[in-house]
């Protein structure tokens, strides 16, 4: 169990990276607000293809 402090610190953040929505990477570089850092609005654990909390990433 986390403490408190850590707990609302994890909850704000989810708030935030839910307050917005992009149906996936291509609208969010289209956008331009690529690349999304996990906090970031937007930011969904399934857009960070490697796990490193960055998101949309420029392509290789």
């Amino acid at each position: 169990m986390l403490p408190a402090a850590m707990e609302e610190n994890v909850e704000k953040r989810a708030a935030v990276e839910a307050s917005v929505h992009y149906a996936g990477c291509d609208e969010v570089r289209l956008l331009g607000k690529a690349p999304l850092y996990s906090g970031q609005p937007g930011y969904r654990i399934d857009m960070d293809g490697d796990g490193d909390g960055i998101a949309c990433e420029p392509y290789r």
